[in-house]
């Protein structure tokens, strides 16, 4: 489970910015209990949070940021030492931010134990600079590493193994590492079990839902999961029964044996239910939910973290309100899996459309500073919100941050403004 992100210098992110999902005084039943406890508190962690924010605000690059580190703990070892750089993409509107290092840093509970780790890195465009990896298997923390670059003419750096925390080949993991590559990618390439077990983390986590050329992709994926025989087991079923309950007129889906073409079943005012070509008569909106689909149950069966980048623009609200209460659902979402989602869907702050389904702490709030620097804040931070008050209007009035400074009709007065401008000339 995600407890928190922390980064800096990434796109508009440029001062260092803080997710938490841990849950606070303020949740009102949708945190799940870890059975850790932290400064002698229960820590209990949200299913899901929502960041809200203006156009441009920086909300999709929060989900840029967790999806880059995934891709550098990934990709580092084979794909770094190709590039003439490191890919990084530091904070674009400061020219001195290009000298500055780029941090990413997760904190996490792991396996049956839910051990609580904290890895960590920092980048500039040849190396990398630091890095570091916390356990606390007993509740103390133990550093199974230590990295710092040293000066820039030091290839190797210097990195330490305090401890016994950390076991196995150490030397051989430091002596393969390359200063533009990750300590945590080759030791998982050298199969180091400690060090394997949260690189798989990443492997199997912050599967990135948007609403960009990537719907075709998520289609043809989730295609080959329910036709794949080591991995259609149940996943149909769930499939049919998530697509029957929006009302979007399923019934049922049909395969072909051969080509593995998928056709939706609906009911007409005959008997039998018909099949539609998927892309031809299927609504933007079917289509949409199904690509959707594919990641969710995939997420809940492995208890992983999804992010869903503009939540509002593929799923109406009360479908968008449903999804989320999936994920607070123990039943159905037993692992727990999560879910981090922005949106500009004011509705689902409640009542106007549906209940609130999400808790005061659940909520966050991006907002571009006259630097063009996103900031990241709670909600709570903002103003301390009655559990009875209408988030919804107050957020839509200001009270929060995170909307256009906009006033009434302000964009047709600019137009008629120029047209005067352009007539008079």
């Amino acid at each position: 489970m995600l407890l928190s992100f922390r980064v800096a210098n990434h796109r508009s992110i440029r001062d260092e910015q803080e997710l938490s999902l841990v849950a606070t005084e303020l949740n009102e039943g949708t945190a799940r209990d870890t059975g850790v406890r932290s400064e002698g508190r229960d820590v209990s962690v949200l299913p899901t949070v929502g960041i809200y924010g203006a156009n441009a605000s920086g909300k999709s690059n929060i989900l840029s940021a967790l999806r880059f580190m995934r891709k550098a703990v990934l990709d580092s070892f084979a794909d770094w030492g190709k590039a003439p750089r490191i890919p990084r993409e530091p904070f674009a509107l400061a020219a001195e931010a290009q000298d500055e290092t780029s941090l990413f840093e997760v904190d996490l509970l792991l396996g049956k134990r839910r051990v609580r780790y904290t890895y960590g890195f920092e980048l500039s465009d040849d190396r990398v600079e630091a890095e570091w990896l916390h356990a606390y298997p007993s509740g103390r923390r133990q550093v199974w590493f230590d990295r710092e670059a040293g000066r820039p003419e030091d290839e190797g750096g210097e990195v330490r193994f305090p401890g016994t925390g950390m076991k196995g080949h150490k030397d051989l993991i430091k002596e393969s590492t390359r200063p533009d590559a990750l300590l945590l990618t080759v030791g998982a390439t050298l199969n180091h079990p400690q060090l394997s077990a949260v690189h798989r983390w990443f492997v199997d986590n912050l599967w990135l839902v948007s609403t960009g050329s990537d719907v075709a992709a998520r289609t043809a994926w989730t295609r080959d999961r329910i036709t794949d025989p080591r991995t259609s087991s149940g996943m149909r079923e769930r499939l049919v029964a998530l697509l029957s309950a929006p009302d979007l007129g399923v019934t049922g889906m049909t395969v072909d044996p051969e080509s593995g073409e998928v056709r939706l079943l609906h009911q007409g005012s005959g008997s039998e239910a018909q099949p539609l070509d998927f892309l031809e008569q299927e609504s933007l909106g079917t289509q949409a939910w199904f690509a959707f689909l594919g990641p969710l149950l995939h997420v809940l069966e492995r208890g992983g973290v999804l992010l869903a980048d503009e939540l509002d623009s593929s799923l109406h609200s009360l479908l968008a309100a449903e999804v989320i209460r999936l994920f607070h659902d123990q039943e159905a979402n037993p692992r727990p899996a999560q879910l981090i989602f922005t949106t500009h869907d004011a509705t689902l702050l409640g009542p106007s459309v549906a209940e609130r389904p999400l808790a005061r702490d659940q909520l966050w709030i991006t907002v571009k500073s006259n630097s063009g620097e996103t900031q990241l804040y709670p909600l709570t931070a903002a103003r301390k919100a009655r559990r009875d008050e209408n988030l919804e209007r107050r957020y839509l009035h200001g009270h929060y941050g995170g909307v256009p400074r906009l006033t009434s009709g302000e964009l047709a007065r600019h137009i008629a403004t120029l047209d005067e401008l352009r007539t008079s000339a």
